[in-house]
C-alpha cells in the first residue's frame, strides 16, 4: 500500500480538505505547498501524480496526533532523517495516538471492513521491533483500517472513498467540518449496528502478516 492511499484516506475518512492539511503540516514545522499536496493526493494513473515520501507522511499522522491531541509542552517535532523509512507498523501506532484508539477501539474498526483480529495478534504490531513476539504489520491490515475509518465515520460515500470523484467532494467540505469532535465520531460498538450500516465483505482466506491459512 503507498503513502499516496494512506494519506488519501485519512483525510477522507476524518474530513481533511487543502486548508486544513496545510494547517496539520504546520503543526509540525512544515510548510506544505497545495500544489505539491494536490500532486501527491492524485492516483498513480492521472496526470500529474507525484509519489508521497515516507518522511511526508509521517509529517501529516505527527501534525494529526498533535492536533486532536496536543502538542507536549517543548517537545519538538521528531522528522525521519534520511534514510529512515515509515513502517505499516509506525502507521497504525501514528493513527492509534492520533484517534485515542484503545484495543477494543481498533478492533471495532477493523469489524468494519470485515477483518477479524484479537488482542493477542493486534497487541503483537504494537511491540518493540526487539520484542519476540513483534509482528510486522502488513498492507492487508492497514488497509483494512482505513476502510473500516471510512465505513465507521461516512458511511454515506465509503464505496467510493478511494476514487477521483471523492476526493473532489473533499476539496469542497466546509472547515468546521474538519474539526475533530465526538459528534463527528461517536463510540458505539459493532454489535449495536446494523446490515444497512455495515455493508459486509467476502471474507479473505489468510491472516493479517499475508500468509494464507491452511485448509482444514
Amino acid at each position: 500500500m503507498i503513502n499516496n492511499d494512506v494519506l488519501r484516506r485519512v483525510r477522507f475518512a476524518l474530513r481533511i480538505n487543502d486548508g486544513n492539511a496545510i494547517d496539520i503540516f504546520k503543526l509540525v514545522d512544515y510548510d506544505m505547498d497545495k500544489d505539491y499536496l494536490q500532486s501527491i493526493m492524485k492516483k498513480d494513473e492521472e496526470a500529474g501524480f507525484l509519489p508521497c515520501r515516507d518522511k511526508t507522511l509521517a509529517m501529516f499522522l505527527d501534525g494529526l496526533v498533535i492536533q486532536r491531541r496536543g502538542k507536549k509542552e517543548g517537545a519538538l517535532p521528531n522528522k525521519l532523517k534520511a534514510g529512515e523509512k515509515l513502517s505499516n507498523n509506525d502507521i497504525l501506532r501514528k493513527l492509534r495516538i492520533a484517534m485515542s484508539y484503545r484495543d477494543e477501539d481498533m478492533i471495532e474498526i477493523l469489524r468494519y471492513a470485515n477483518f477479524r483480529i484479537g488482542k493477542t495478534e493486534l497487541s503483537a504490531l504494537f511491540r518493540k521491533a526487539d520484542h519476540r513476539n513483534y509482528k510486522d504489520a502488513g498492507d492487508q491490515i492497514v488497509r483494512n483500517l482505513l476502510q473500516g475509518m471510512v465505513r465507521k465515520y461516512r458511511p454515506e460515500a465509503a464505496k467510493d472513498s478511494t476514487s477521483k470523484k471523492t476526493y473532489s467532494k473533499l476539496q469542497s467540505l466546509p472547515a468546521e467540518n474538519n474539526k475533530p469532535t465526538n459528534k463527528q465520531a461517536p463510540r458505539m460498538h459493532y454489535s449495536q449496528k446494523t446490515e444497512k450500516q455495515v455493508a459486509p465483505n467476502t471474507p479473505v482466506n489468510h491472516d493479517i502478516w499475508g500468509k494464507p491459512k491452511p485448509k482444514k
